[in-house]
């Protein structure tokens, strides 16, 4: 007996880009005053982070996962009726169980879809586009909504300059669906989990900790190679990108990682200056926004490259919508 599979499509897109941020701003200024031994200056040399977003009271995770996929949804045409698996990427969720994801979809009208959260942290949103595109192109999804979502400000410590100067709230999405060509491509992801603690949610205070100095030097000892890696694969040259979106962790960074991969064309995503850092959520949220701000021109070939806690690093090419 042989076991039959659904018609299989050649390829799959990101038919659809959507973000929420909330409407508080919390200045470097701001956090002075509130007691952060540090100061604006301080915080922008070191970071490119002058202002950063912050969730209002009573508005949790969920409510910004829902808002950035309805966003999503709405720009891709497609009917809630059309998604059949819906993927959470985050790692702030207050609890493990239950999953985010299921509840998600509830919200968005999405009926009895497969769905799971994702936790690979600043990498999350790379690698659950790839899981989403090879569950389309299995036969086992038809089409796929992949939602970015953080809310750090439920885990700071607000006199922590290592962290607090950084992480943000906010959510970011993606629908993924088949299409006649590969509009994704192959994915260059790995992990050093041997200095896994670098960044950490300290089980003494129940609060995010990071070293910055370690995170710092592997990414941008790391990235550069991975970059260029991922456009030999899908043979793009680097001259060739429209945009290059990498996670918004660090200003410095992005800048290193920029250069080495030379994509001297392309716009570059520096969503982190009045963003701040939202992991998971910062490739969708800056990309949506750069979009929305640009006239990238359709089938424009854009790098994302996630990395961070974990550590773990992914990324891909995708084809603008």
């Amino acid at each position: 007996m042989q076991l039959q599979h659904p018609r299989r499509p050649q390829g799959t897109r990101v038919a659809a880009w959507g973000h929420y941020q909330p409407v508080s701003i919390r200045t470097n200024d701001d956090l002075v005053e509130q007691g952060l031994d540090s100061s604006d200056e301080w915080i922008r040399s070191r970071t490119g982070v002058s202002e950063r977003r912050v969730a209002a009271e009573g508005e949790s995770l969920l409510d910004m996962a829902e808002l950035a996929g309805a966003d999503a949804l709405a720009k891709s045409g497609l009917s809630a009726a059309d998604i059949d698996l819906v993927i959470l990427a985050t790692c702030t969720a207050l609890t493990p169980v239950p999953m985010v994801a299921g509840a998600l979809a509830a919200r968005l009208g999405i009926d009895s879809p497969g769905a799971f959260d994702l936790n690979a942290a600043c990498s999350g949103f790379v690698y659950a586009i790839s899981i989403a595109s090879d569950s389309i192109l299995s036969g086992q999804a038809r089409n796929v909504l992949v939602v970015g979502a953080e809310k750090f400000s439920d885990w700071l410590d607000w006199q922590d300059r290592s962290t607090a100067i950084i992480f943000a709230d906010g959510a970011g999405a993606a629908v993924v669906s088949a299409h006649d060509s590969p509009a994704i491509g192959p994915l260059v992801w790995g992990s050093d989990g041997a200095n896994a603690q670098a960044i950490r949610m300290s089980p003494e205070t129940g609060k995010i900790a990071q070293d910055g100095q370690t995170v710092y030097r592997w990414a941008t000892s790391t990235m550069g190679d991975v970059v260029l890696e991922v456009c030999r694969r899908a043979q793009i040259s680097p001259d060739e990108l429209a945009v290059f979106a990498p996670h918004q962790a660090n200003l410095r960074i992005i800048d290193l990682i920029a250069k080495k991969l030379g994509a001297s064309n392309a716009l570059i995503a520096r969503d982190i200056s009045t963003s701040g850092n939202t992991s998971a959520a910062s490739i969708p949220l800056a990309l949506s926004k750069l979009l929305a701000a640009n006239d990238v021109p359709s089938g424009a070939p854009m790098l994302l490259a996630g990395y961070g806690a974990g550590l773990t690093y992914a990324a891909h090419i995708v084809l603008a919508p």
